[in-house]
Parts: C-alpha cells; structure tokens; sequence
C-alpha cells in the first residue's frame, strides 16, 4: 500500500462525513425558494477547497448562483488541468416514493442514499479528497490545478456559460476533467468519448379567457390539452421516429467501430438497462440498436403537463391554458447545433398547431454535445489510471446525458476533456432514493489520485 492509499484508508470515515454534510444542504437549483441553501452549498465547497490547500479559493458572485473556484499553480513545468463539478441538485418529487428522507443521507447495504449523493456531490468530493490526499502526503499536487464549481448545472448552466466566455483567460489550461459520468457495471471502468448535447423548452397552448365548465362548453370550446396531444403526437409516432423536417439533414455516420459495438453489444449493456428499468422490452426506433439509440440518435421526450385539474375526484373543466415540459437530446453526429434543433423544433410545433388554439414555444436552456478523442495524453493517463485501481482496461462508451459545459470548454478553451466518472446505471438520478455505491466513491479518490500522478508524470 502507497502512502497515499493509506491515508485515504486511514481517512475514509472523515471523507463519508465531509460529504454527509454537503449532502444534507438542499441545493435545488431550479427552485427559487432554495437560493438561500444553493449559496450555503457553495460555501461548503469552498470551505473544503480552503482545507485541503487551494490557493485564492473564492465565490465568484454571478446572476445566478454563485461559482467557486481554486486553484494550486505550484507544479513549474508541468501541466495544467481545470477540474469542473457542481453542487446543485435535482428536486425531490415525488417525495412520498423516497424510502429514507431525500437530504439525510442514509447508508442501506453499501449505498449511499440522498439526493446528489452521486450527481454530482459525490463525485465532485472524491475529487476533493483525491487532492487532499495528494498535497497532505507529497506536499503538493503532481500537476497544477484550478477548479471550478457550478451551481446551476440542473438548471441550465447560464452563469457558468457567461463566465467562460466572459473570462477564458481566467481558467489557462491542457486539459479539463469532469467527473459527473457513470461506469457500465461495478466491476467494468469506462471513459466518456462522446455526450448528446439537449434543449428543454416549454410549449403553452392557449384556448378561452378563462377555464370553462364543459357540459355548457364542450363541443364548442377549444381544448388546450387536447392541441397538446395532437403536437405530441406529430412530434415523435409510436415507433420512436422523431418528425421534424430537417433534423437529419446534415447527420453525419459514426466510425465503423462505433457501430459494430453497438450493434454487436459485447458488453451486454441494452439487457443490463432493460432489467434495471423493470421493464419488459426497449421502446425506441427498431431499425437501430438499443445502444445507439441511447447514445447516439436523437430524443424527444416529455417531462410533464402543467394546467387543468390534476387532483383527486372529479372537476369537468375544459382549461384556459395547458403546457407540456419537452426536451430533446441531440447527438453531436447530427450535424446541428442546439440553436438550429430548436427553431426546427419550434416551427414543427407551430406547423401541427390547430387554429383554435394560440401555441408559443419558450427555450428554457439548451447545450452542445461532444465527442472527445481517446489519443490525447491525458486520457491516456486517465485509462493507465483506472486500469491499476481497477485490474482491466478501461472501454470508451458514449452516454446519452448532456453535460453542456463540456462542449463550452471544447469550443472556448479548446482542450481535451476527461470525462471519468464512478456513478453507476442503478445510482436513480434524478429519481427518488439516488444513491452512490462507498466502493465506487473510494475507488474514485484512488483513482482520481494516480490519474493527476500519470498525467503530471507525462504518462
């Protein structure tokens, strides 16, 4: 054992505790009533910063929510690499499907349960500690190192996309690294070689002045839900085929390697997700693979309807108004930038718009997918890196979610980004009782800790 395994051996229970503490501050980023807890989870990470040795650690004050940032510039002539995290968190709903208080963080078998356990408190502290550790038995870290820390990942990133290309200069470096990614099994360690980039807008339909009783109304009235349907509808078929002219017109064809590994699946990943949903067969587009519709076709989804009566027992009502929550993830082999998959997602909806119906559509945020090279040197020693903690060679897979500050470091810092994460297919994000295995949370500290010693060696 290393000097630096066994300090983190001999730390892991103060390591669980310094995250138990983050994880029982509520900072939900979307709603507004939490602001005052997103700031005190941005105090605690700069607190945890300070202690672990960062120099000119500091909130940076935004529109939003704020930043934090440090940094450790001490290693002359070796490289520099910006690490990215964030504090904020999903909300709760439904709460009632929580088995254990969703901001106590509970330990059931060897799972971690809270909300951010693993995105991305989790995954950011072992970051934390993977430092710690580094300068509290060297003396200093391997590579330099600023790290920057958003509160407003869940809610669009605003501030954070305003403060890169505001400020580049601010955050120089070779490489970046981001570990808010999952492994497709505990034992298999992956690296991230591409992410889907996304819109999540907001479509309102719009009938009578006001809500209208429907025996005296209906036949004459028109239903804001009911055009809602008829958009959906038009949108995507039952098969999966999105409908939108002009969102496959520039799609370019994935490497030849790619697509025998989703086609051939020797990893057995589509099974493995089926039977983690529960259920009983894939929806989706049946000409393509299960994997390459995850990764790396585009999505239309629903999220949710606001308007109408939704509670208990009867209300015939025909709704003044009614908006449905949609999203769309967009594969970087589209050919098309977020901005352009929304004004063709927009005219569609207005196109399948009936008349009797006013139809606005509202971007709430949006982003860009990635692709990410596997030769550079800094995955490379990210792949050295999990090949020592986990006694295999890393796979290079996609995954489906976006992460829109990943694209914004590739196009504004232009570096190489690592995407190296421990969460796991089962870890519930977004969903009640997320968890994140204590194996995998260890296993990343020592992980992240000889991958800052590969690349600091040049490895």
């Amino acid at each position: 054992m290393t000097q630096i395994e066994a300090y983190i051996a001999e730390h892991e229970q103060r390591f669980l505790e310094d995250l138990k503490g983050w994880l029982r501050i509520p900072s939900i980023s979307t709603l507004p009533e939490y602001a005052a807890d997103v700031r005190r989870a941005a105090e605690y990470a700069a607190g945890q910063l300070r202690s672990i040795g960062l120099d000119n650690v500091r909130l940076i004050e935004t529109k939003g929510h704020p930043l934090v940032y440090g940094e450790w510039l001490k290693a002359a002539g070796r490289p520099t690499l910006l690490i990215y995290g964030h504090y904020d968190v999903q909300p709760v709903d439904p709460i009632e499907l929580w088995q254990t208080p969703p901001f106590e963080p509970t330990i059931r078998g060897e799972n971690l349960y809270c909300r951010g356990a693993c995105d991305d408190k989790g995954q950011t502290m072992l970051v934390f500690k993977a430092l710690e550790a580094l300068i509290t038995t060297e003396g200093g870290l391997p590579v330099n190192v600023r790290v920057l820390i958003e509160g407003e990942e869940e809610a669009g990133g605003e501030s954070i996309e305003h403060y890169v290309r505001s400020y580049p200069e601010r955050l120089t470096c070779d490489a970046a690294f981001i570990c808010d990614t999952h492994m497709p099994a505990p034992d298999l360690p992956a690296l991230i070689s591409g992410l889907r980039g996304i819109i999540y807008t907001e479509v309102e339909a719009r009938g009578a002045v006001r809500d209208l009783h429907s025996g005296t109304y209906g036949g004459i009235a028109p239903n804001p839900f009911h055009a809602l349907a008829l958009i959906i509808a038009g949108l995507k078929d039952a098969r999966g085929h999105i409908h939108i002219p002009g969102l496959y017109d520039h799609q370019r064809e994935a490497p030849a390697q790619e697509q025998r590994f989703w086609q051939e699946d020797p990893l057995h990943l589509a099974e493995t997700l089926r039977e983690e949903m529960g259920v009983a067969q894939l929806s989706g587009e049946p000409e393509y693979p299960p994997l390459q519709r995850i990764w790396a076709r585009p999505t239309l989804e629903i999220h949710g309807f606001v308007g109408g009566f939704s509670g208990e027992g009867a209300k015939t009502v025909i709704p003044a108004n009614g908006k449905v929550k949609i999203s769309m993830r967009i594969p970087p082999d589209l050919g098309l930038k977020a901005e352009e998959v929304y004004r063709l997602f927009e005219r569609r909806v207005k196109e399948l718009a009936p008349p009797d119906v006013e139809v606005t559509v509202r971007k709430i945020h949006a982003g860009e997918g990635v692709l990410v090279s596997p030769e550079a040197s800094v995955i490379r020693a990210a792949s050295a890196a999990l090949k020592e903690t986990y006694g295999r060679e890393p796979v290079f897979i996609r995954e489906g979610g976006s992460i829109p500050i990943a694209a914004l470091f590739n196009d504004i810092l232009q570096v190489p980004i690592v995407f190296m994460g421990f969460g796991l297919p089962d870890d519930n994000l977004h969903s009640p009782n997320e968890k994140y295995s204590l194996k995998q949370f260890f296993r990343g500290v020592r992980t992240v800790a000889r991958f800052l010693q590969l690349y600091g060696a040049g490895a």
